[in-house]
C-alpha cells in the first residue's frame, strides 16, 4: 500500500487502496466543478405540517443558508430540518423541510445563486434516515500524468478488483480550509471544555483571511473575550454568539457550546469519533487484515436494498464465517468499525486488539464520550461500514477528468477522488 499524503495522515487516512499512481489535478477550481444531488425514495406528498423542499445552491454552506432564510422567513432556524450537510464550493441539490409555513412565504427569499422547487407537504420533517445517498458530478482539471485516460482506468480496475475503497471519512468532516472541528471534538471528550472553546474560536490557520487569522490569533494569545467581541469579523456568525455567550456567562465554557444549532454542536464530538475511525480502519489495512472478508470476532452488518443497514448486526463466528463471507461477496453483508462512544462495546480477536490499541494511544476510553461538563455535547456511538462500494463512470477530454458515480449516505467523494489523484491537496 502507498501512504498517504501529510495532511490525510493527520486526519487517520494513512493509505490508499490502489497502487497505481495517481493522476494529480485540481477539484473544485469553480463551484460547477463539483456537483452533488442527494438520492431519496420515491415520496408521495399528501398534506400536512412540513413545507418540502428541493433546494438547488451554489456556494452555499448548507448551516449559513439556512440562517440566512430563517433571517428571511422571520422564523427559528429549529423549524428547518434536512437530511444532510453539503460542501460549500459546490453546485448541490438538497432536500429540506419547513414546519408551519405557507408556500407564498418563500417569496421574501430573495438570496442569489439559489433555486427552491416546492415538492409539497408531509406529516414529517426531512432527516437523515429519508437519504439514500449522493450523485456526485465531478470535473478534476489540469491533469498532471502522462495518459490519463489509461492511468485512470488502472486505479478503477483495482477498486473494482477489491471491491471498493475504504469508507475514511473525508476532510470536509473535519474542515476544508480550518480542519480543527475533531480537535474541538477531542477536548471536550477529554474534559477540557475551555481548551475546546478556544481551538475553535482562535486556533488560527494560514488559509484564512487576513482579517480572521489576525483576530483569531489575538485572542488565543490573551483570551480577552471583551476585545475579541470588538475586534472579530462580523461574518464570524457562530464565533460571535459563543463570544457575546462568555461575555454574559464568564467561565461557562462548556454550556457556550448551546448557542450553536443542534446539528452543529454535536459535529465536534462526532469529529473527533470520525478522527478515531478513521485510525482505527488505517490500522486495519496495515496489519493486513482485510475489508470485504470476515475475520471472527468483527462485526458485519447486512445491506437494506443493497446499502449497509448498521441496525442489523451479527458477530462473526467459526460457525458463521462462511455464510457471511458468501453474503459480503454478494454485496449484503458489510464489515463494520465503530463510531466510539460511551455504550461501544470492543470486540473480541483481532479487530478488538486494534480499537483497544488506538485507544491506549489516544489515552482515551469510551467513557469520555459522555462529556460530563454538558451531555448534550456527547455520543452514545454507532458503527460504519468500513468499505465504500463505488461504481466510478470517467470520460477524458485533454487534461481534464469528469466522473460521475453514487454513494450511499455518510460518504465522501474526496476519499474516492484521492485514490485517483494520490496529490498533496487533493480538496484544493
Amino acid at each position: 500500500m502507498i501512504s498517504a499524503s501529510n495532511r490525510d495522515r493527520s486526519l487517520g487516512m494513512e493509505y490508499y487502496i490502489t497502487d497505481s499512481p495517481g493522476c494529480g489535478g485540481i477539484i473544485k477550481s469553480c463551484a460547477e466543478d463539483f456537483q452533488v444531488t442527494e438520492v431519496f425514495e420515491d415520496l408521495r406528498y399528501e398534506g400536512g405540517r412540513y413545507l418540502v423542499l428541493d433546494v438547488e445552491k451554489t456556494n452555499w454552506d448548507t448551516h449559513h443558508l439556512i440562517r440566512e432564510m430563517a433571517r428571511k422567513l422571520r422564523i427559528s432556524q429549529k423549524r428547518f430540518s434536512w437530511a444532510g450537510t453539503k460542501d460549500k464550493k459546490a453546485v448541490t441539490v438538497q432536500r429540506m423541510s419547513i414546519m408551519n409555513l405557507d408556500e407564498s412565504a418563500l417569496d421574501r427569499i430573495n438570496l442569489p445563486d439559489l433555486k427552491i422547487k416546492v415538492l409539497g407537504k408531509t406529516n414529517r420533517a426531512v432527516g437523515m434516515g429519508d437519504l439514500l445517498g449522493n450523485n456526485f458530478r465531478i470535473t478534476i482539471r489540469d491533469l498532471s500524468c502522462p495518459d490519463p485516460a489509461d492511468r485512470l482506468a488502472a486505479i478503477t480496475s483495482e477498486i473494482e478488483e477489491y471491491g471498493g475503497v475504504p469508507n475514511y471519512f473525508g476532510i470536509q468532516r473535519f474542515g476544508d480550509s480550518r480542519p480543527v472541528t475533531h480537535k474541538v471534538g477531542e477536548a471536550l471528550a477529554r474534559g477540557r471544555a475551555e481548551e475546546a472553546v478556544f481551538i475553535f474560536l482562535a486556533l488560527p490557520f494560514p488559509g484564512e483571511l487576513e482579517e480572521t487569522r489576525a483576530a483569531r490569533e489575538k485572542l488565543w494569545q490573551t483570551h480577552d473575550i471583551p476585545a475579541a467581541l470588538k475586534e472579530f469579523p462580523e461574518y464570524l456568525h457562530y464565533e460571535l454568539a459563543m463570544l457575546n455567550y462568555l461575555s454574559e456567562h464568564p467561565g461557562d465554557y462548556a454550556h457556550s457550546f448551546d448557542v450553536l444549532s443542534a446539528n452543529l454542536k454535536r459535529l465536534f464530538v462526532h469529529a473527533y469519533q470520525s478522527y478515531l475511525f478513521n485510525r482505527i480502519l488505517s490500522h486495519r489495512l496495515a496489519v493486513g487484515m482485510p475489508l470485504q472478508k470476515a475475520v471472527e470476532g468483527d462485526i458485519f452488518c447486512f445491506s437494506e436494498g443493497g446499502l449497509p443497514d448498521v441496525d442489523r448486526l451479527q458477530t462473526v463466528t467459526s460457525e458463521n464465517k462462511q455464510a457471511i463471507d458468501r453474503l459480503a461477496g454478494r454485496g449484503r453483508a458489510f464489515l463494520t468499525l465503530p463510531l466510539i462512544g460511551f455504550e461501544t462495546e470492543i470486540v473480541q480477536g483481532a479487530q478488538g486488539e486494534i480499537e483497544r490499541s488506538i485507544l491506549k494511544e489516544e489515552g482515551i476510553s469510551p467513557e469520555n464520550f459522555k462529556v460530563a461538563e454538558n451531555p448534550d455535547l456527547g455520543s452514545r456511538g454507532t458503527r460504519r461500514a468500513a468499505l465504500c462500494i463505488v461504481k466510478p463512470q470517467i470520460r477524458v477530454e485533454e487534461n481534464l477528468a469528469r466522473m460521475e458515480f453514487d454513494l450511499p449516505k455518510g460518504s465522501y467523494a474526496t476519499v474516492i477522488l484521492r485514490e485517483y489523484m494520490k496529490s498533496q491537496d487533493n480538496s484544493s
